[in-house]
């Protein structure tokens, strides 16, 4: 590749901001929609709980400064991520001029397992309705991250990341119900989703109290893209 790089620049004379990369993980817990956060061991903030993340290597594309950051601090590997928001605020952090880019996962809540690594006391799992104080300027973060995720299960096939394979409609409208954080009416609900074209019966039933078992279903495999450009819900 030919070397375009002016005779005359000197890097040095502009300053270098640092950047970091953080990831938002979210999963249905227990009829709840949470967050896997980290306690933080070091400075700053120590002691206080933050979203996984960290600094970005020179010779890493962000990507894999992420998918490294998320295994060093909650040892989760192999999960499927995509780009949030870049936040950069010039006090966010108080060591220097920090820019973040922020990740997010979907992920069902029995699909990985979670332990702290070096650079974290604890990992848990917090509501996102009632969050601990976090550090940093994450809780701007995670209100923009649940905001987009409720803008994407509007709009999108991505209710299929958060379930398991097969679930049955009731269970999809719990999830719908859960982050969108209102309730949603049976029968309209099951039209929509139906009419949306999304769906699939897998030829299962699911016995659920004492009623009729209830049809299981799954994604389409092609509904995994995004649903055309119309509103789902509510």
């Amino acid at each position: 590749m030919t070397n375009n790089i002016p005779e005359n620049y000197d890097p040095s004379a502009f300053a270098r901001p640092s950047v970091t990369v953080d990831v938002v993980i979210f999963s249905l817990v227990q009829d709840d929609l949470k967050v896997l956060l980290i306690k933080r061991k070091h400075p700053p903030f120590a002691g206080m709980w933050a979203i996984p993340g960290g600094f970005v290597r020179i010779e890493e594309s962000l990507e894999d400064a992420a998918a490294r950051e998320l295994a060093e601090e909650t040892n989760v590997r192999d999960v499927y991520m995509e780009q949030l928001y870049t936040f950069g605020q010039p006090d966010r952090d108080p060591r220097t001029r920090v820019i973040t880019v922020t990740y997010f996962a979907l992920v069902p809540h029995d699909a990985i397992h979670h332990y702290p690594g070096d650079d974290a006391a604890e990992t848990g799992w917090f509501s996102v309705f009632d969050l601990p104080e976090l550090a940093f300027d994450h809780r701007e973060i995670l209100d923009y991250a649940l905001t987009r995720l409720r803008y994407k299960l509007e709009y999108t096939a991505v209710g299929f990341e958060l379930l398991p394979d097969e679930f049955t409609l009731s269970e999809l409208q719990k999830a719908y119900e859960i982050i969108l954080h209102e309730p949603l009416d049976k029968r309209n609900f099951r039209r929509k989703i139906l009419s949306a074209d999304i769906l699939e019966e897998t030829g299962h039933m699911k016995k659920l109290g004492e009623g009729r078992p209830a049809k299981l279903y799954r994604y389409q495999q092609n509904a995994i893209a995004e649903v055309k450009t119309r509103r789902l819900f509510p």
